[in-house]
């Protein structure tokens, strides 16, 4: 087995591209990637491509009429069905849609199956974590679901019990729906609570179906949250499920929209707060899931100040060779971002914040609104498992 993290990465990646209005702008990716060759992760990792996601791959979880609708829309925009979420304010059809699509969710099917097959212990695919795309319809900026396709390649491959750790600020609403009733597939998201926040899901109540009851965990977190109470609501749910349901591989998606700069949402998290997820993530693989960690972007909307920078600190984190917070951010790096922005860069890889939070163990104040969305998601969630709430 490979001791090198494997990074997945096509330049083509920046065709996902709906246009010069929308927030997801694809020069997020390109500086993310010029940031780790800046800091010279290129060099700890393997940089690897993969090939686009094929139909047979897409059907895992994509319906074949869904496929074909987006096929269409991709290769003339004006044919984009609304009734499949394409051609919407949030999802644009865009010439070469498909194979843009197709080719993140390739990146992270790749990632799984090198996992998977001993490759390497650990891939990141910051380009994917595109979480909100249903079986037959785009949402949320999202077309193909490449966690729920990488996961379903897994148990294609054979896996008995993935889990998926979901941080980004909305709901991982469409890999929950993928695995409702899949007993195999253990599904946690925090995220902010879904009466202030798009997509108006992941109640704590909901907590998977059929077989499949008690595979879905949902964090409902107050608008406002800052990094201590996230992580003490990261650290009150996901160390313990994950030790309980011990998966054979842990693939987390770490979109960087929980961030105070973040403009399309209500949290307060700092760039050091998600990176002490990050390391946190990667012990609890290293530690329940047989050492096999695929880590996947997400949501970000501050596509200078925080996705760059917050995503770096994901690879190096994969790669065991962390980047140190208080780095200066390579001067390199900095005109790259006026080049391609006209904006001025981040000076260091930290926000200056010193995270730290009192562990769910000491006790809880029933008063506190953090604390009550914890203790509604143990309670609806943890006894399904044979958990104490």
């Amino acid at each position: 087995m490979s001791g090198r993290a494997q990074l997945m990465w096509d330049d083509a990646v920046t065709g996902y591209d709906f246009g010069d209005s929308h927030p997801m702008d694809p020069v997020r990716l390109a500086l993310t990637m010029g940031l780790v060759r800046a800091f010279g992760l290129d060099g700890a990792v393997d940089v690897r491509g993969a090939k686009a996601a094929g139909n047979s791959t897409l059907r895992l979880v994509h319906r074949e009429d869904y496929v074909s609708a987006v096929r269409a829309a991709s290769l003339d925009p004006k044919d984009a069905d609304q009734a499949y979420g394409l051609g919407t304010v949030d999802d644009p059809a865009f010439a070469g849609m498909h194979e843009a699509s197709a080719l993140i969710a390739g990146l992270s099917v790749g990632a799984a199956e090198a996992v998977w097959r001993g490759e390497t212990t650990h891939a990141v695919n910051f380009t994917g974590g595109l979480h909100h795309a249903m079986p037959g319809s785009a949402a949320g900026f999202c077309i193909y679901n490449d966690p729920a396709l990488a996961i379903a390649r897994l148990l294609e491959l054979g896996a008995e019990r993935v889990a998926y750790v979901d941080v980004d600020v909305h709901h991982g609403d469409g890999v929950q729906a993928a695995f409702w009733e899949d007993p195999r597939v253990l599904t946690v998201s925090l995220h902010e609570h879904p009466r202030t926040l798009f997509p108006q899901t992941g109640w704590p109540e909901e907590t998977g179906g059929g077989a499949g009851e008690g595979g879905a965990v949902n964090v409902a977190l107050p608008a406002g949250t800052g990094d201590a109470g996230w992580l003490r609501a990261f650290h009150a749910v996901v160390p313990e499920l994950l030790a309980d349901f011990r998966p054979q591989v842990l693939v987390t998606q770490h979109g960087a929209d929980t961030h105070f700069e973040d403009p399309l949402a209500h949290l307060a998290v700092s760039l050091d707060a998600q990176r002490a997820v990050m390391e946190a993530c990667h012990d609890l693989a290293h530690e329940y899931a047989e050492d096999r960690w695929v880590a996947l972007g997400g949501g970000g909307y501050a596509v200078v100040d925080v996705v760059p920078r917050s995503w770096t600190h994901l690879v190096g984190i994969a790669a065991h060779a962390p980047v140190d917070p208080e780095s200066m951010v390579p001067a390199s790096w900095k005109d790259e971002v006026y080049a391609r922005t006209r904006q001025l860069g981040p000076a260091r890889m930290t926000d200056g914040r010193t995270p730290s939070w009192q562990p769910w163990e000491a006790g809880y104040d029933p008063a506190d609104r953090l604390d009550q969305a914890v203790l509604a998601t143990r309670r609806a969630a943890f006894p399904l498992r044979g958990l104490l709430a």
